[in-house]
């Protein structure tokens, strides 16, 4: 990203956020709060709330409570909601695979799939902790996780949404095979473009991940955008579209 910012003589500082605490070092000289964007760890959007730093980072809301999502979701609002606390008593230990993942968009826990016992044995470990002692942006005992079948992707694609237009995409997983191009099947980018027209002002930026499965084209799931892997995206197109981006 650097390296399209430079291009487009947009400045940019570069700080280390603080463990545990938030803060930002060497503390930023802002000289407008209403035109900062900061990218780097989810985490961030607490230093820009205290501070007021806007646009800041773009929160979203969950994926699986937006309606007009509902048809098109891989792991979807059938899905098996528990929080953690729950896990041991509530999720049969059959020896089923999972596939899980927090509700929000926490960064707590990737999306993989686990079995039954091993998602058994991760929340007896995390209530084992008293609440006092999970660092912040891990597993707590209140999280949401959501649970769904495992399904067969033959494609991973993640696309960049900024005021409910696509500006860029790239591949990253093709079948087992993890694969950075910046490239997209015709039919996926118009999925993409559906699925954005489908939830208009659902975010004004933000990522959106669909997959090619042996029933279709699916979307996965959508992440922060101050927080998203770049892949292998077109960064001058979505570094330009964010300087571009004028809150309210």
């Amino acid at each position: 990203m650097a390296d399209a910012l430079d291009q487009l003589e947009i400045p940019y500082t570069w700080h280390k956020v603080v463990p545990f605490i938030g803060e930002l070092t060497p503390a930023p000289t802002i000289s407008d709060p209403n035109a900062v964007v900061m990218f780097g760890s989810y985490a961030l959007w607490r230093y820009a709330q205290a501070n007021n730093l806007k646009p800041g980072v773009f929160k979203i809301r969950p994926f699986v409570h937006e309606a007009p999502w509902h048809p098109f979701l891989l792991n979807g609002a059938d899905a098996l909601f528990l929080t953690l606390r729950d896990v041991p008593e509530q999720l049969p230990d059959d020896g089923k695979d999972w596939f899980l993942r927090p509700v929000q968009d926490s960064k707590e826990e990737p999306g993989n799939v686990k079995s039954a016992r091993e998602i058994i044995d991760l929340a007896n470990k995390v209530l084992a902790l008293e609440a006092h002692e999970i660092p912040n942006g891990s597993l707590r005992h209140d999280t949401e996780m959501m649970f769904t079948k495992p399904v067969r992707i033959l494609k991973e694609w993640r696309l960049w949404a900024v005021r409910d237009e696509i500006v860029t995409f790239s591949l990253y997983k093709d079948g087992s095979r993890v694969v950075y191009r910046h490239e997209i099947d015709d039919d996926a980018l118009e999925f993409a473009k559906m699925l954005v027209k489908a939830n208009p002002d659902y975010v004004p930026a933000y990522v959106i991940d669909i997959c090619r499965t042996d029933d279709g084209l699916k979307m996965l799931e959508t992440n922060c955008i101050n927080a998203a892997g770049f892949y292998e995206a077109d960064l001058s197109k979505l570094v330009s579209s964010i300087d571009e981006f004028s809150p309210g």
